[in-house]
């Protein structure tokens, strides 16, 4: 991750590690089949990620990963991407990550505490236009690909970590 952007409130960018294991070559995987009900669920989470700017569509793909959906608690499906081979391709970054027990511990004996929802805080942060071509995916109506850093990415929790601790 840079350091923070314009405002001081945004980093420039996460980065997928420039060269992947050499032992690891790009993977497509193939695109999964779903029914015309969960095409739509699909359809309209691709439709909000294109309209709020976090993908774009692009022709060629180097690496592409397939859709999964995934049960809520609530029983609807929430439009994940199957990032496994690309995150098998890259190294750990081994930044420290915060304990929750350890968290809450420090706050005994406080007599205010402040709350910050982060609402999709991982799109908040955006990914290296290089990086653009590797953190994509295909669906039945085209190739996306992300430009804000995707959930499930290795190195994004490290990432977003980094973030928060220079902002606090």
């Amino acid at each position: 991750m840079d350091s923070l952007g314009p405002g001081g409130n945004r980093p420039r960018c996460h980065h997928i590690p420039p060269q992947p294991r050499p032992w690891c070559e790009a993977v497509k995987q193939k695109k999964r089949h779903f029914g015309p009900e969960k095409d739509k669920i699909i359809q309209g989470e691709v439709n909000k990620l294109l309209s709020a700017g976090h993908i774009k569509e692009i022709q060629f793909l180097e690496w592409h990963s397939k859709v999964v959906l995934v049960p809520k608690p609530s029983g609807k499906l929430r439009m994940c991407i199957d990032s496994r081979d690309l995150n098998k391709a890259c190294p750990k970054n081994f930044y420290p990550l915060h304990r929750i027990d350890q968290l809450v511990d420090s706050t005994s004996g406080c007599e205010l505490l402040s709350m910050i929802d982060a609402s999709e805080e991982y799109h908040q942060i955006m990914l290296a236009p290089e990086d653009h071509k590797r953190a994509s995916f295909i669906t039945s109506d085209g190739m996306f690909c992300y430009i804000a850093m995707p959930f499930r990415l290795k190195n994004a929790g490290a990432t977003y970590q980094r973030l928060v601790d220079k902002i606090f």
